[in-house]
């Protein structure tokens, strides 16, 4: 039985990139792999024979023989073909061709890197997340503090290195450096973390006593933060490098500050405008007049209360609310009225009251108008 074109096994034209056969190479390799087929008793021929095309056209070489000479550019004696041109012999040839796209379907096993090389293997330190809560005043004005953070360092004693002083650590035996290897599992060669030196590539024979071969150890660290103004709940503040200490020198982390802006007793927030609500008695919401009120800096500020006002009333402070993050005006303050009404009268303000009620039938504008909207209602029922 004559062999199939290989462009036809992977499904390409003739002209077919580089990238365009790998690509067809792997979803083929994806579609055909006897794992997933193990109702079609084809799939581990037609899985062979995508392999052989790929071990041919991956080559640039035995490509344009291919494409000048076809199948007979490997066989007779023609030589450039694998194995010497017999086609494609066996598992060692699966190994060879799928291992060029293993990483392209699988990424890097077990956080391993790609490339060779021994070596000193350094491992960036965790980032770290350190919760700081500060009250509205201090957001408002931006402050610098101080806190201490519990964090892995590098120990002074090995500088990191994990060694006892004058040693070095050595090369792991099981990997030869790269900290990973490789197995071979059916039609698939596995790569994996070194369980020797756990993916470090080096083995310390005299670990430092002070950090055991870690090559850092737990310290409380104090920091300075700048927090600036008009931060609020959930701003994320990243300070490079103080993070945890990496492992055999390698890089620190990050640490990142997540503020939390406490309630106030008088203020509440929304974005960089503040809202602050303010009882008046009844007779200054009547008559109007002026109230002092709060603002966030700690000064104090004058507003005209109209005559009339009702509960819920607001009046804007322009400028008086929280400053913007990233710079740029204030917001502003918004002053909202709540009306109170008096509790526990004596007997004279009882009298005083209803006497006054009675003068004040026509001042109830809005009164008015629910009684008559009220009235209108039962008598559409009744009809």
């Amino acid at each position: 039985m004559s062999k199939r074109d290989y462009y036809e096994v992977l499904g390409i034209a003739k002209g077919a990139s580089a990238d365009e056969i790998k690509k067809a190479y792997r979803t083929k390799a994806k579609e055909l792999h006897p794992d997933r087929n193990s109702d079609n008793p084809d799939a581990e021929a037609q899985f062979k024979e995508a392999n052989e095309a790929y071990e041919v056209l991956k080559d640039a070489e035995k490509k344009a023989a291919y494409d000048r000479f076809g199948h007979a550019a490997f066989e007779g004696g023609m030589g450039g073909g694998p194995r010497g041109g017999g086609g494609f012999q066996g598992q060692g040839d699966f190994a060879s061709a799928f291992s060029d796209v293993f990483d392209d379907l699988f990424g890097d096993i077990m956080g391993g890197r790609r490339g060779g090389g021994g070596g000193r293997r350094a491992v960036r330190g965790s980032d770290l997340r350190y919760n700081l809560r500060i009250s509205l005043e201090d957001a408002y004005a931006g402050m610098q503090k101080t806190i201490q953070v519990p964090t892995a360092v590098a120990c002074d004693t090995c500088n990191g290195s994990g060694a006892e002083g004058g040693t070095e650590p050595t090369t792991c035996p099981t990997c030869s450096g790269m900290g990973k290897v490789r197995a071979s599992q059916g039609f698939f060669t596995v790569e994996k973390t070194c369980p020797t030196c756990s993916g470090l590539g080096q083995i310390i024979q005299n670990p430092c006593k002070s950090c055991s071969g870690a090559g850092r150890v737990e310290k409380d660290r104090s920091l300075s933060v700048n927090i600036p103004a008009g931060v609020e709940t959930g701003t994320r503040i990243r300070l490079a490098g103080e993070g945890e200490a990496g492992l055999r020198g390698g890089p620190s982390g990050d640490l990142y500050i997540f503020i939390e802006v406490a309630e106030h007793a008088l203020f509440m927030r929304d974005g960089n405008v503040l809202f602050c609500r303010v009882p008046v008695s009844m007779t200054s919401a009547a008559m109007g007049g002026d109230i002092e009120v709060p603002t966030i800096d700690g000064g104090r500020s004058r507003v005209k209360i109209p005559a009339g006002s009702q509960s819920g009333r607001q009046m804007r402070l322009r400028g008086k609310g929280m400053p913007s993050l990233r710079g740029g005006t204030s917001g502003d303050m918004l002053i909202e009225l709540a009306v109170e009404t008096p509790v526990n009268l004596t007997s004279k303000q009882k009298e005083l009251l209803r006497e006054f009620e009675k003068l004040s039938e026509e001042n109830n504008p809005e009164s008015s108008g629910f009684l008559k909207k009220m009235k209108s209602f039962w008598e559409s029922m009744k009809s």
